[in-house]
């Protein structure tokens, strides 16, 4: 199936998870040049920061620093994560976005190591969070199914799992009066392939056909890019990624291996494909070499280092 679509939105996912996967300790004035710079290069959302156990992310103990400190850009939408109640209070506490959502993930093993809790009661605990933002009219717009693609843990997901566990999600949203939007597809772990991202998406699509798709990949096995153009295959138009490359997930067992897909060179395919991204890549490439100077070592991108074809036909043409 060919259908690109003609605009895909890029959420920026750097300065929140790209961070919390660092050993060393970044200061809040680098984190906060960084995502001011990001907003500048075009990007509309960017999560900022998680409200997590500062035990288990230490990188993310200054969240309420750097939250404080974002001079705000109009028109950017600056987000906050949170994963139970504690964290969401947190959130609501502070000046940053807080996005609703329900949140499963794929296997058991993956939720106890990330979350703390079972699949079952991580969605009980769950249903606290989903009553609070409807107290506060947050709308609560997005499944999100963590994992999606396979576990390093428990192996190959079968498509039936995933799709009982986006059953789950939208059984949970109407259960509180929500409808939602679409589902968010990740793959922390790096399982997703074009064949896999084909086969999920299609699936779902199948069953509900009015829902949205988003796709969060990583590109621990250097797949992210090729699945992530089987997603603008499938007409997919709503992706995560991470200047430079950044990031991973710090309980994936994946330890160094590479972070999210790439946000400049993601939004370089999506050019080179005549598909709209309404970022500047110039000016991603130049934040790209911040991320790489705030966290002192060489990042994953390339088109920072090779440079975009808009100017290679322009020298050529000279």
């Amino acid at each position: 199936m060919s259908d690109l679509p003609r605009r895909v939105h890029i959420e920026e996912e750097g300065p929140r998870e790209g961070f919390q996967s660092e050993k060393a300790a970044i200061a809040v004035s680098d984190k906060v040049r960084l995502i001011e710079a990001l907003a500048e290069a075009g990007l509309s959302k960017i999560a900022c920061v998680s409200y997590v156990n500062p035990r288990r992310v230490p990188t993310m103990a200054d969240a309420p620093e750097v939250a404080a400190a974002i001079r705000r850009k109009p028109g950017v939408s600056y987000g906050a994560l949170w994963l139970n109640q504690q964290g969401l209070e947190r959130a609501l506490a502070g000046p940053l976005d807080v996005y609703g959502s329900v949140r499963i993930t794929a296997s058991d093993t993956f939720s106890r190591k990330n979350v703390g809790k079972s699949v079952d009661d991580a969605i009980v605990e769950q249903r606290l969070s989903l009553a609070t933002l409807k107290e506060r009219g947050i709308p609560v717009e997005w499944g999100i199914v963590l994992g999606a693609f396979g576990c390093n843990y428990e192996g190959e997901l079968s498509t039936a799992t995933i799709l009982a566990r986006v059953r789950t999600v939208l059984d949970e949203a109407e259960a509180m009066g929500f409808t939602l939007r679409g589902i968010k597809l990740t793959d922390a772990m790096g399982w997703a392939n074009p064949n896999s991202i084909e086969r999920l998406v299609g699936a779902i699509r199948g069953k509900w056909p009015e829902l949205e798709i988003s796709l969060h990949l990583h590109d621990t096995r250097g797949l992210g890019m090729a699945a992530a153009y089987a997603g603008l295959r499938m007409g997919v138009s709503r992706f995560d990624a991470s200047i430079a490359g950044l990031g991973g997930c710090p309980f994936a067992a994946t330890d160094g291996a590479a972070g999210n897909i790439c946000t400049e060179d993601f939004a370089f395919l999506c050019e080179e494909m005549g598909i709209e991204t309404g970022l500047d890549i110039e000016r991603l490439i130049e934040v790209a070499r911040l991320a790489e100077e705030v966290v002192g070592r060489p990042l994953p991108g390339h088109v920072m280092r090779g440079g975009t074809l808009r100017n290679a036909r322009r020298r050529a043409a000279a």
